[in-house]
């Protein structure tokens, strides 16, 4: 639970050791494995890590978006109390979308070609709100026009190959939240943008969830973004978290190896080092998984330790101070663990 002003709040979304499983015919995919997460109202939660970690995974099952050979095989989600993962798809419509908004990754591609702006972002109001065709273009264009897209009136009759990436992510963002959801999920939202749109796309979502009070599940690799925008971070690797805490501590205070391996291979603008640090080895085959814990080949804490347990048994989150969790036998005798 959150506290705000003396009130405990209950979470708007609660995630319970998800795991999705792709079955392939090389093997089965542990994409993500015993997943939990929470997100309180009006706040950002950034779920981080590389590339193939599980983070966009999550999010599309969390939208109960996977498809074959990709299946949910254990875990519960509940948005609201309400369990989404026992749900059949026309009880999903009126969350998805709705009260759970997504913005995918390259959203030039999400964007139907042949039809126009406006119309697409009045879809989606039509869908979920019942309102006439006018109605819901004039709420498409005010759309347009809160996410700063200039002269929305004449660039809602444009096409989606005649405006530019940033504009087509300002698009994605006006569908989104056409119909005020609660939840935001945005999967690397400003990918393939360059520095200034970034900035200009970072500070359109915070001013959003100023105004709505939009909660955001933010996926993104950028350590940069996660300091300006999350509240509360989790740090996934290999399919699994492995720091859970907020944003201060993970940036001060970092406990598991992974996260300080990550933090510091971060360039800094002044630094007198000749080379930049790096977490040695790559990341390992989801279908072939190292025995015990996923990130000991590549972790130099374990080595200088002298840990043997690593390679053996699978850490639990322990809880290494309050509310901060790290999947690492180095806490092992920390007061709690939680699986």
């Amino acid at each position: 639970m959150s506290e705000t002003n003396g009130k405990k709040q209950q979470p708007l979304l609660r995630v319970e050791n998800l795991t999705t499983l792709f079955f392939t015919e090389d093997g089965v995919v542990r994409a993500v494995d015993g997943v939990s997460l929470e997100i309180y109202p009006g706040e950002t939660l950034a779920l981080v890590g590389e590339s193939g970690c599980g983070k966009s995974v999550t999010a599309l099952s969390i939208m109960r978006l996977i498809s074959v050979p990709g299946e949910i095989v254990d875990g519960k989600i509940f948005f609201r109390d309400q369990e989404i993962t026992a749900l059949d798809e026309d009880e999903l419509v009126h969350i998805r979308g709705n009260a759970i908004s997504m913005i995918f990754q390259q959203p030039s591609s999400c964007l139907n070609p042949v039809f126009r702006i406006g119309e697409q972002v009045a879809e989606a109001v039509i869908v979920h709100q019942n309102m006439s065709k006018d109605e819901a273009w004039r709420q498409a264009v005010e759309m347009l026009r809160k996410v700063g897209i200039s002269d929305p009136e004449s660039r809602a009759m444009a096409f989606p190959h005649e405006i530019s990436g940033g504009q087509a992510q300002r698009v994605m963002i006006a569908m989104m939240l056409a119909n005020m959801p609660s939840l935001l999920i945005a999967d690397e939202p400003t990918t393939a943008l360059d520095v200034t749109i970034q900035a200009q796309i970072l500070d359109l979502m915070i001013h959003l969830r100023e105004e709505f009070n939009t909660s955001i599940l933010l996926i993104t690799h950028n350590m940069g973004v996660v300091a300006e925008m999350a509240d509360r971070v989790a740090v996934m690797y290999a399919g699994q978290v492995v720091e859970y805490t907020d944003v201060y501590s993970v940036f001060d205070a970092p406990k598991h190896p992974y996260t300080q391996g990550l933090l510091a291979s971060i360039p800094i603008l002044g630094s007198n080092k000749e080379k930049l640090d790096h977490i040695p080895g790559s990341v390992p085959n989801l279908i072939d998984l190292p025995p015990g814990c996923r990130f000991a080949p590549r972790c130099r804490a374990r080595i200088e330790l002298g840990l043997t347990k690593c390679t053996e048994e699978m850490p639990s989150l322990f809880e290494v101070a309050p509310k901060h969790l790290s999947r690492c036998w180095i806490y092992e005798d920390s007061t709690s663990a939680a699986t």
